[in-house]
C-alpha cells in the first residue's frame, strides 16, 4: 500500500498510508486533540473529518476552541434546526433559504406559511434534540450543477434553484443527516450527537436575500456552544443585555423617544439632552484644548459636489435627494465635502499646517426599515467629525495625536478596546500606490503606538484606509466608534493645495476622524454600559432632594437653591408620598445621591445621604455634600 506525507503546521512531517482519514491524523498525533477535531484544512481548503487523504498534503486541523471550528459546530446545528422545521410543519410546507452561523449563534431563513410563536421554538427544540439523539452521520454529496438543480426542483426548494442557477462552478456538494438533505459547501460535524448545548433564541422577519422588494421569511435565530456551562453564560449575558435595551432604559428613563412620524430620526427629550449637551461640552472642550477649530456645514448641498467628492458613483444609494430651483441637491451622508469647501475657501500656507476643523455634523443616511434599531442604527444623526489638513510629514505625528485623543475619551467612560486596521475596498478611488502609502502610514501608527490590531481586508473608506477603534461594554460585547482615516484621494480630486517653502503649490494629505462616531449611538451605548445609572457628571439628575413632610419643603428648597447656584443638576421631590416610595423612585430613575431631610436635618443644617448603590451614608454637611459631589463631577469619576 502507498503511503502520504502529511505536512503539519509546525513544519513537522508525517506518513500514513493513503486513504488515512483526517480524523485518524488527529487521533495519531493524541487523543485529545482528535477528540477535539471537528474538521480538516488541505492545502488550503477545509474538509469533514472523514476526508481520505490520497496524495501529499499540507494538513491543519481545526479543533472545537477556535474559531473555525466553532463556526462548524453552530452551522451544523443550523441543518439539524432545518430538518426538524421540515419535519414538525411537513416537507412540503416548508421551503429553506439560508442558514449560515453568525457571531454566537446561528439562524435559518424558512418560507411557510404558518407564523412562528414561542410553542413552535419549543417544539422545534423538542425535534431537534430527538435528531441530536439519533446521532446521524453528516454525508457528503457531489452532484454536477445541472443535476443539483435537478434535485431542488423535484424537492420544490425554489430559493435553491435560485442559488444555484447564479453559481459559476459546475460541482455542487449537498449534505444528508437522515432524510433531510440541504445545499452546502461544509465541512460539517461528523454526526448530529456532537451537538452538546444549543438554545432557540427567536423569530424575527427576514427579507429573502435582504431585499424588501423580495418576500419576507421567518428567521429563528439561536445559539450554540460547546460546554452546557459556556451556553448558560451566554444567556445570562442575554438576559442582562435584555434589561439593559436602550430601547426599553430610554423610555423609562425618559430620555429619548421613536415616533412612526419619523422612522429612524429619534426625538431626545429633556433628560435625553442633558446627557448630549455634557458629551458635547466635554467633547469641545478637549479638542479646543487640542487645537482644532470649530465649523459648521449645510445640510444641504449642489449634487455636483458629491459627484466630485467620489460619493455620486460610490454612496449614491445611502443618499436622500432633492431639487431647489430647477437643481438637484443632496443632503449631506457625511461632513467631509463642506469641509473641504472651508479650506479651499482662501490659500494656505505650509506654516498654516496642521489646519484642524472639528464639526458636530448631522447627516443623513438612508437606511433600509429592518435595519433601524433604537439609536445604533438610524437614518439622522450627529458625527463628532473632524478634518485635518498637513504636510506629508506631519503625517504620522496628527495619527499619534488623534490615537492619543482617542485613548483619552474612552479611558474617561471606562471602555477597554482594539483597533482594527482596514483596507482597500473592491471599490475604490485612486491608484494602487496611494492606498499602499495611506495603509502603510496608518500601520506605522498603530506599531508606533504599541496598539495590538488585526487587519480587516477590504473594509477601508472609498477614499482611504482607516483604523477603526472596537470598543467593549460591561457585557463584553463590542461597538465600532471611533475611525481615523487617511485620505491621499480627497485633496487630489478637489485640487487642495498649499504654498509651500520653495513658493510653489503643493498637495496637503487629509485625515478623517470621529471618536464617539455619533452622539445617537454613543449614547445608547453609554446605556446599556451603565444600565442606565450614569456617572454623575452626566446623570439628568444629579441629586433628588426628598422632603419627609411638607413641613420640610422651605429647608428642601433651601438646599436645592445652595446646591443649583453651584451648578449641580438637583430636584425636589414635593409629591405627598412616602418617603420609602419617593426613595425607591429616585432609585428607579438611576439619581445618583438622594438627600433626605427632616426635623433632624432641618436643625441641624446637614442632609442624610443615600447613594444609588451604596444605600444610606449618613448625616453630611451641606456644604461637605456640595464640595464631594462637583468633585466627582471635575474629575468624571
Amino acid at each position: 500500500m502507498s503511503e502520504v506525507n502529511v505536512t503539519l503546521p509546525d513544519g513537522s512531517v508525517l506518513n500514513f498510508p493513503a486513504g488515512t482519514t483526517v480524523k485518524e491524523v488527529a487521533f495519531d498525533i493524541g487523543p485529545r486533540l482528535g477528540k477535539a477535531s471537528v474538521a480538516g484544512v488541505i492545502n488550503g481548503d477545509k474538509v469533514d473529518l472523514d476526508y481520505p487523504i490520497k496524495d501529499d498534503v499540507d494538513l491543519e486541523i481545526i479543533t472545537i476552541d477556535s474559531e473555525e471550528g466553532l463556526e462548524i459546530y453552530r452551522h451544523s446545528i443550523a441543518h439539524i434546526m432545518a430538518q426538524a422545521v421540515k419535519r414538525v410543519f411537513g416537507k412540503d410546507d416548508v421551503e429553506l433559504a439560508i442558514g449560515p452561523a453568525i457571531d454566537d449563534g446561528f439562524y435559518y431563513d424558512f418560507d411557510l406559511d404558518e407564523n412562528l410563536s414561542d410553542n413552535d421554538i419549543e417544539k422545534i427544540e423538542e425535534e431537534m434534540n430527538k435528531i441530536i439523539k439519533d446521532d446521524l452521520e453528516f454525508k457528503r454529496i457531489e452532484l454536477s450543477k445541472e443535476e443539483a438543480i435537478e434535485k431542488m426542483k423535484e424537492m420544490e426548494e425554489d430559493y435553491k434553484v435560485e442559488m444555484l442557477e447564479e453559481f459559476k462552478d459546475d460541482k455542487m456538494t449537498f449534505y444528508r443527516q437522515g432524510d433531510f438533505v440541504d445545499l452546502c459547501r461544509g465541512p460539517h460535524l461528523p454526526s448530529t450527537g456532537k451537538v452538546k448545548a444549543f438554545k432557540l433564541l427567536n423569530v424575527a422577519g427576514a427579507y429573502w436575500r435582504g431585499d424588501e422588494n423580495n418576500k419576507m421569511l421567518q428567521r429563528i435565530y439561536g445559539t450554540a456552544f460547546p460546554k452546557k456551562s459556556e451556553l448558560e453564560e451566554h444567556l445570562h449575558r442575554l438576559e442582562e443585555a435584555k434589561k439593559r435595551d436602550h430601547r426599553k432604559l430610554g423610555k423609562e428613563l425618559d430620555l429619548f423617544s421613536l415616533q412612526e412620524e419619523g422612522p429612524g430620526f429619534p426625538f431626545f427629550h429633556p433628560k435625553g439632552m442633558v446627557i448630549w449637551n455634557q458629551l458635547e461640552n466635554f467633547w469641545k472642550e478637549e479638542h479646543s484644548k487640542r487645537g482644532y477649530q470649530q465649523i459648521k456645514t449645510p445640510i444641504i448641498l449642489n449634487q455636483q459636489l458629491w459627484k466630485q467628492s467620489g460619493h455620486w458613483d460610490h454612496y449614491q444609494e445611502n443618499m436622500y435627494f432633492t431639487e431647489i430651483d430647477e437643481d438637484d441637491y443632496a443632503v449631506k451622508p457625511m461632513n467631509c465635502p463642506g469641509s473641504v469647501l472651508v479650506y479651499k475657501n482662501q490659500m494656505h500656507s505650509y506654516r498654516d499646517f496642521p489646519i484642524r476643523m472639528g464639526e458636530l455634523g448631522l447627516v443623513h443616511r438612508h437606511e433600509r426599515s429592518g435595519t433601524l434599531h433604537g439609536l445604533m442604527r438610524v437614518r439622522s444623526f450627529t458625527q463628532d467629525d473632524a478634518h485635518i489638513f498637513m504636510l506629508p510629514s506631519q503625517i504620522k505625528d496628527e495619527l499619534t495625536e488623534v490615537i492619543d485623543l482617542i485613548d483619552y475619551f474612552y479611558n474617561v467612560f471606562g471602555f477597554k478596546y482594539h483597533v482594527e486596521l482596514s483596507t482597500k475596498p473592491e471599490k475604490a478611488m485612486g491608484s494602487d500606490e496611494l492606498w499602499e502609502e495611506a495603509t502603510d502610514a496608518l500601520k506605522d501608527a498603530i506599531v508606533a503606538n504599541d496598539l495590538d490590531y488585526t487587519i480587516n481586508e477590504g473594509d477601508g473608506a472609498f477614499y482611504g484606509p482607516k483604523i477603526d477603534f472596537h470598543l467593549e461594554d460591561c457585557l463584553g460585547r463590542t461597538w465600532q466608534c471611533g475611525t481615523i482615516q487617511l485620505d491621499f484621494q480627497m485633496p487630489e480630486r478637489f485640487d487642495l493645495t498649499y504654498v509651500g517653502e520653495d513658493g510653489e503649490e503643493h498637495r496637503p494629505v487629509m485625515i478623517h476622524r470621529v471618536v464617539f462616531g455619533s452622539l445617537e449611538r454613543f449614547i445608547g451605548i453609554l446605556i446599556e454600559h451603565f444600565g442606565g445609572a450614569f456617572p454623575n457628571w452626566l446623570a439628568p439628575i444629579q441629586t433628588e432632594i426628598i422632603p419627609i413632610t411638607d413641613d420640610h419643603l422651605d429647608y428642601a428648597y433651601e438646599v436645592k437653591e445652595e446646591l443649583a447656584e453651584a451648578g449641580i443638576r438637583v430636584e425636589v421631590d414635593a409629591r405627598q408620598e412616602k418617603v420609602g416610595y419617593k426613595i425607591r423612585q429616585a432609585q428607579v430613575q438611576q439619581i445618583p445621591y438622594m438627600l433626605i431631610v427632616g426635623d433632624n436635618e432641618v436643625e441641624a443644617k446637614t442632609v442624610s445621604v443615600r447613594e444609588r448603590r451604596e444605600g444610606d451614608l449618613g448625616e453630611d454637611k451641606v456644604n461637605d455634600f456640595k464640595e464631594k459631589i462637583l468633585k466627582e463631577i471635575e474629575n468624571k469619576s
